[in-house]
Protein backbone atom coordinates (compact mmCIF):
# COMPACT_ATOMS: atom_id res chain seq x y z
CA UNK A 1 0.00 0.00 0.00
CA UNK A 2 2.57 2.43 0.92
CA UNK A 3 4.61 1.77 -2.90
CA UNK A 4 0.96 2.44 -4.33
CA UNK A 5 0.71 5.70 -2.29
CA UNK A 6 4.57 6.43 -3.07
CA UNK A 7 4.18 5.72 -6.92
CA UNK A 8 1.03 7.92 -7.34
CA UNK A 9 2.57 11.05 -5.31
CA UNK A 10 5.64 10.60 -8.05
CA UNK A 11 3.76 10.77 -10.97
CA UNK A 12 1.63 13.58 -9.42
CA UNK A 13 4.60 15.53 -8.62
CA UNK A 14 5.76 14.63 -12.25
CA UNK A 15 2.78 15.51 -14.19
CA UNK A 16 2.21 19.00 -12.06
CA UNK A 17 5.85 20.08 -11.93
CA UNK A 18 6.23 22.07 -14.04
CA UNK A 19 3.22 24.17 -12.39
CA UNK A 20 5.07 23.21 -9.37
CA UNK A 21 8.01 24.86 -10.64
CA UNK A 22 6.42 28.19 -12.08
CA UNK A 23 4.82 28.97 -8.51
CA UNK A 24 8.01 28.38 -6.91
CA UNK A 25 9.96 30.82 -9.30
CA UNK A 26 7.84 34.02 -7.95
CA UNK A 27 6.90 35.57 -4.65
CA UNK A 28 3.61 34.41 -3.15
CA UNK A 29 2.78 37.89 -3.03
CA UNK A 30 2.99 37.86 -7.00
CA UNK A 31 -0.74 36.00 -6.21
CA UNK A 32 -2.24 38.64 -4.40
CA UNK A 33 -5.14 40.03 -6.85
CA UNK A 34 -7.71 41.51 -4.63
CA UNK A 35 -9.11 41.88 -1.03
CA UNK A 36 -11.66 38.91 -0.08
CA UNK A 37 -13.07 40.83 3.12
CA UNK A 38 -12.32 43.40 5.49
CA UNK A 39 -12.80 43.06 8.90
CA UNK A 40 -14.09 45.79 11.37
CA UNK A 41 -13.28 45.08 14.65
CA UNK A 42 -16.38 46.07 16.88
CA UNK A 43 -17.39 47.03 20.00
CA UNK A 44 -21.21 46.81 19.18
CA UNK A 45 -21.88 44.14 16.46
CA UNK A 46 -25.63 44.80 16.48
CA UNK A 47 -25.81 48.56 16.18
CA UNK A 48 -22.63 48.39 13.32
CA UNK A 49 -25.05 45.88 11.67
CA UNK A 50 -27.74 48.13 11.61
CA UNK A 51 -25.85 50.72 10.20
CA UNK A 52 -24.35 48.60 7.54
CA UNK A 53 -27.62 46.95 6.64
CA UNK A 54 -29.83 49.85 6.48
CA UNK A 55 -27.87 52.98 6.18
CA UNK A 56 -25.39 51.89 3.67
CA UNK A 57 -27.82 49.28 2.36
CA UNK A 58 -25.53 46.10 2.34
CA UNK A 59 -26.70 42.45 2.23
CA UNK A 60 -26.05 40.53 5.12
CA UNK A 61 -24.51 37.27 3.35
CA UNK A 62 -23.63 35.26 6.98
CA UNK A 63 -24.07 35.23 10.57
CA UNK A 64 -21.84 33.58 12.95
CA UNK A 65 -21.66 33.81 16.40
CA UNK A 66 -19.61 37.62 16.60
CA UNK A 67 -19.23 37.75 13.26
CA UNK A 68 -21.37 38.74 10.52
CA UNK A 69 -20.27 39.23 6.48
CA UNK A 70 -21.99 41.49 4.55
CA UNK A 71 -21.80 41.22 0.74
CA UNK A 72 -20.35 44.27 -0.76
CA UNK A 73 -19.99 43.90 -4.85
CA UNK A 74 -17.22 41.18 -4.80
CA UNK A 75 -15.98 41.69 -1.52
CA UNK A 76 -17.35 40.83 2.32
CA UNK A 77 -17.28 43.81 4.89
CA UNK A 78 -16.76 41.67 8.20
CA UNK A 79 -18.31 42.76 11.65
CA UNK A 80 -16.17 41.12 14.27
CA UNK A 81 -16.47 41.36 18.09
CA UNK A 82 -13.37 42.50 19.37
CA UNK A 83 -11.89 40.54 22.48
CA UNK A 84 -9.23 38.36 20.91
CA UNK A 85 -5.75 39.35 22.55
CA UNK A 86 -4.35 40.71 19.58
CA UNK A 87 -7.60 42.98 19.14
CA UNK A 88 -5.67 45.71 20.89
CA UNK A 89 -7.21 48.37 23.27
CA UNK A 90 -10.44 50.12 21.81
CA UNK A 91 -10.17 52.89 20.11
CA UNK A 92 -11.81 56.26 21.29
CA UNK A 93 -15.08 57.48 19.56
CA UNK A 94 -12.74 60.15 18.25
CA UNK A 95 -10.27 58.06 16.72
CA UNK A 96 -11.53 56.44 13.30
CA UNK A 97 -9.64 53.19 13.34
CA UNK A 98 -10.00 53.18 9.66
CA UNK A 99 -11.46 54.52 6.73
CA UNK A 100 -13.51 52.99 4.26
CA UNK A 101 -13.96 53.96 0.43
CA UNK A 102 -16.80 53.14 -1.55
CA UNK A 103 -16.80 54.36 -5.70
CA UNK A 104 -19.96 55.27 -7.43
CA UNK A 105 -21.11 57.14 -10.18
CA UNK A 106 -21.27 60.82 -10.14
CA UNK A 107 -24.77 61.46 -9.45
CA UNK A 108 -24.71 58.99 -6.48
CA UNK A 109 -22.35 60.83 -4.47
CA UNK A 110 -25.11 63.83 -3.75
CA UNK A 111 -27.72 61.07 -3.86
CA UNK A 112 -26.16 58.94 -0.98
CA UNK A 113 -25.55 62.50 0.89
CA UNK A 114 -29.82 63.11 0.01
CA UNK A 115 -30.58 59.60 1.45
CA UNK A 116 -28.44 59.32 4.72
CA UNK A 117 -29.83 62.73 5.90
CA UNK A 118 -32.66 60.73 7.18
CA UNK A 119 -30.47 58.74 9.70
CA UNK A 120 -29.08 59.85 12.78
CA UNK A 121 -25.42 59.74 11.07
CA UNK A 122 -22.43 62.34 12.02
CA UNK A 123 -21.81 64.08 8.68
CA UNK A 124 -17.46 65.07 8.74
CA UNK A 125 -17.57 66.87 4.98
CA UNK A 126 -20.87 66.99 2.57
CA UNK A 127 -20.52 66.10 -1.17
CA UNK A 128 -17.55 68.06 -2.32
CA UNK A 129 -15.18 68.29 -5.61
CA UNK A 130 -11.41 68.13 -4.61
CA UNK A 131 -8.85 68.82 -6.15
CA UNK A 132 -7.50 65.45 -6.92
CA UNK A 133 -10.32 64.81 -8.91
CA UNK A 134 -12.90 62.81 -6.81
CA UNK A 135 -16.35 64.40 -5.57
CA UNK A 136 -15.99 63.04 -1.95
CA UNK A 137 -18.94 62.68 0.99
CA UNK A 138 -17.72 61.48 4.13
CA UNK A 139 -19.34 60.59 7.81
CA UNK A 140 -18.96 58.55 10.62
CA UNK A 141 -20.21 54.82 11.26
CA UNK A 142 -21.17 54.15 15.03
CA UNK A 143 -17.77 53.43 16.04
CA UNK A 144 -15.93 56.53 14.45
CA UNK A 145 -14.70 54.92 11.46
CA UNK A 146 -15.02 56.95 8.43
CA UNK A 147 -17.00 55.96 5.40
CA UNK A 148 -16.05 58.39 2.02
CA UNK A 149 -18.67 57.71 -1.06
CA UNK A 150 -17.18 59.18 -4.05
CA UNK A 151 -16.65 59.31 -8.03
CA UNK A 152 -14.15 59.93 -10.45
CA UNK A 153 -14.38 63.50 -11.73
Amino acid sequence: MIKIVAIFVAITIAIGSTSILAASSSSGRDNIENIDYVILLCDDVASMKKFYTEVMGFEVHQVLPNWIDLTVGDSLLTLRSRGRAYDGPKNPKISASVQLAFRVPVPAVDQCYEEIQAYDVEIIDPPDDKFWGHRTLLFRDPEGNIIEIFADI
